[in-house]
């Protein structure tokens, strides 16, 4: 993406001018390059340069342009030069290979760990997992290009995973990390042999100790190694892998009932129901915390499917503005957006640029009154919760307002048929959903600090006059 960033007449920089700030501060941390344009004859060589690295990089590039600057003639209006997207492959040494190659031929247990950067590479993964006979863990901005047609497949690891990836990590010899940079440490084994392969050499080894590190392309670096693999190797460790994996989708599926108390909506259930009538090669954005949740488990990606968040930076309010962005870019796609209450909160103007821009996004609204996540953070450290209460308009009101096909449900047995109605219409929609607030997204392992700031919790919400909290949360989570 190329961003032009507008900037005050250069003639009033550093006076404290009216709208004066300084752009190539702001966008430095969030762009792959970010220049200020000083005279007309830079246009357009600069400009392409930002092209450049934006495409080259598969980034964002920021342009700051003074509006003095702005207004004169460009001297010389025609491309410098044609820059396609470059198509590139980057590959290890042949020793690098062999060394490769002897680590997991004289391994008896492999896991493999992939990332984003397997999008190309999905083939590749799947072979080598076969000849290996090892289980796929996948990091979550890797799970729309891993998870799908994967016989070997058992799930994510980290907070927002689950014990079959959990324990396929940690019960291994050797874990072969493949594009990706997952950054929990408290996630990767202790006494295995770890290899890395990414393609920026400058990540490896940044989240623990490796002993081997191999530069390259993901797709062209299992190219090349598979020849080198030995099969016919023992089958206990996936197979006992897989099992657990599917123990894990059975448990996950009973958490989300189409049943359950008057009034408690489980945002697993809804979450269920939005990956099962969504159309095969929907996009979904997903704000972060909970939501992110229960997109990580409970939305199917099929290699067409799309899964946008804002997975590095964690930043609120994110998943209505990328859904604008997605729906702009695929005009033709189902895109839905999985709103907490309190990111679109943040940004409830947006609602008016989706009837403005006349786009047909589908924003589904887990309204727990809370920020639930940080909520249970608290908890799990043995803290009272406090400041997490969210005073929510009506935001199917406010859709309506704006022009939207607005749509409630507070009871199970809505939800349903609010999906369908709000996927069936042809512009834009709000579905408000009364979810859970007390529901727990469990770990894929629960430490003794975990259970025991558990237990200090209830014992003070008791001692606080707030033991309606600890009923509410026996009912939501261990009752249905």
């Amino acid at each position: 993406m190329l961003a032009i960033a507008a900037q005050i007449n250069t003639s009033e920089l550093g006076t404290n001018y009216f709208q004066e700030t300084h752009p190539e501060h702001l966008f430095a941390q969030c762009s792959h390059y970010c220049a200020t344009v000083t005279d007309a004859a830079q246009m357009p060589r600069l400009l392409e340069v930002a092209i450049r690295h934006a495409v080259s990089q598969r980034g964002v590039s920021v342009l700051i342009v003074p509006g003095d600057i702005a207004l004169k003639e460009a001297p010389n209006p025609k491309p410098r030069l044609s820059f396609p997207e470059p198509t590139f492959s980057v590959w290890p040494s042949n020793t690098d290979l062999d060394r490769l190659a002897d680590l997991l031929n004289s391994s008896e247990k492999v896991t493999i760990l992939g990332g984003a950067g397997c999008a190309d590479a999905h083939a590749e993964l799947i072979a080598l997992a076969k000849k290996l006979c090892a289980p796929i863990v996948h990091a979550l901005r890797g799970k729309e290009y891993i998870e799908y047609d994967n016989p070997f497949d058992v799930g994510m690891t980290g907070l927002l995973g689950s014990p079959a990836g959990y324990r396929a990590i940690m019960a291994c010899d050797t874990l072969l990390m493949v594009g990706t940079d997952f950054p929990y440490a408290q996630f990767y084994p202790e006494h295995a042999k770890i290899a890395q392969i990414d393609i920026r050499g400058e990540q490896i080894g940044r989240r623990c100790k490796i002993d081997l590190a191999v530069v390259g392309d993901a797709k062209t670096t299992l190219e090349k190694l598979l020849p080198k693999i030995q099969g016919g190797r023992a089958t206990k460790h996936l197979t006992s892998s897989l099992e657990q994996h599917r123990e894990d989708r059975e448990d996950l599926d009973g958490q989300a009932p189409d049943h359950g108390l008057p009034g408690v909506i489980h945002p697993q259930h809804l979450t269920k129901v939005i990956n099962e009538k969504a159309s095969g090669d929907a996009i979904f954005t997903c704000d972060v915390r909970t939501p992110t949740v229960w997109a990580a488990r409970y939305l199917t990606m099929n290699g067409r499917r799309r899964l946008v968040g804002s997975f590095c930076h964690g930043s609120m309010a994110s998943a209505l503005p990328q859904a604008i962005g997605a729906q702009l870019a695929y005009p033709d796609r189902q895109v839905i957006a999985l709103c907490g209450d309190g990111g679109l909160a943040m940004c409830l103007g947006d609602l008016l640029s989706l009837r403005q821009l006349e786009l047909p996004v589908k924003v589904i609204v887990y309204r727990n009154d809370a920020l639930a996540f940080v909520e249970m953070e608290m908890k799990a450290a043995g803290i009272l919760d406090f400041a997490t209460d969210l005073v929510n308009p009506d935001f199917a009101m406010i859709g309506k307002a704006s022009g939207l096909l607005a749509i409630k449900a507070n009871e199970t047995f809505e939800v349903e048929a609010a999906i369908e109605q709000a996927l069936a219409y042809k512009g834009p929609a709000i579905v408000e959903v009364a979810v859970a607030r007390q529901e727990l997204s469990m770990p894929p392992t629960i430490t003794f600090e975990q259970a025991k700031g558990m237990g200090i919790f209830m014992l003070k919400a008791v001692l606080s006059g707030r033991g309606n909290e600890v009923i509410d949360l026996a009912k939501t989570n261990f009752l249905h």
